[in-house]
């Protein structure tokens, strides 16, 4: 992968002026029949952090993520991006960039065909195309068909998608999934350059080792419920790692 950081394509060379918060969840639920997904979820994001999101599988994690990005209708509360829902932003792609599956993509389509395809449907200029290959490093393999790619490869080119149209917010599921040694330690340094840049990162994983390495904050769900709302820090300061304070809230929350 490119070792660059995000340099002059960063959120800060835009900046979206709010005195809200980048994100805002208040009081979210979201069910399926009777099946509660998301239960009465409120959390804020602020602008220049990275965020890991926890829980177990099941906990309502991804649920959260699609409504937050439009995917799913709220059955009470509300999600926001820069203080409107997602369906209501103009130009979404200039301001968040999501990466929700690593294998939304036409199999038969080159990696740049792909990028391309999205660039013209956002009115994003084709040569930023080259330019988020060249920072994930899927330059030499941009011609190949996708249904050739590896997982890390697939992952890689979901991200070069989501940054695009230089957004100030990521949304990230799982992206460090597939990536070797090297991609994962690149991956934590662009994401901490991203923030550093005064962009937002919400970063859903079951990588804690990984997560305690790159975020600022937790949010941690159980249940759909949220039982954690910490930094690194004030769990550092109690004599906690990040892998003791998951383990003991999870637990607590299923007993």
């Amino acid at each position: 992968m490119s070792s660059h950081a995000y340099g002059n394509n960063g959120p800060s060379s835009r900046g979206v002026v709010t005195a809200e918060p980048v994100v805002a969840v208040t009081s979210l639920t979201k069910r399926f029949g009777a099946f509660v997904a998301v239960d009465d979820l409120t959390f804020a994001l602020e602008a220049g952090t990275v965020t890991g999101f926890l829980g177990p599988n099941g906990a309502g994690k991804t649920t959260t993520l699609r409504v937050l990005l439009g995917l799913a209708e709220p059955t009470a509360g509300r999600a926001l991006v820069f203080g409107r829902p997602y369906q209501e932003l103009e130009q979404p792609a200039r301001l968040a960039g999501a990466v929700l599956e690593s294998n939304d993509f036409h199999p038969g389509r080159s990696g740049r065909d792909h990028l391309r395809v999205l660039a013209l449907a956002a009115d994003i200029p084709p040569s930023r195309v080259d330019e988020v290959l060249d920072l994930v490093g899927l330059v030499a393999p941009a011609a190949r068909q996708v249904k050739t790619y590896s997982l890390g490869m697939r992952q890689r080119l979901g991200l070069a998608a989501a940054l695009l149209g230089e957004p100030e917010l990521l949304v990230l599921d799982e992206p460090a999934n597939g990536l070797d040694p090297a991609g994962v330690h690149w991956l934590r340094t662009f994401l901490r350059s991203f923030a550093d840049g005064g962009g937002t990162v919400l970063v859903a994983s079951h990588a804690l080792a990984e997560v305690a390495q790159t975020v600022d904050r937790v949010l941690i769900i159980d249940g759909g419920r949220l039982v954690a709302s910490t930094s690194l820090e004030e769990l550092a300061g109690r004599g906690q790692t990040l892998e003791d304070a998951y383990l003991q809230l999870t637990t607590e929350a299923a007993s």
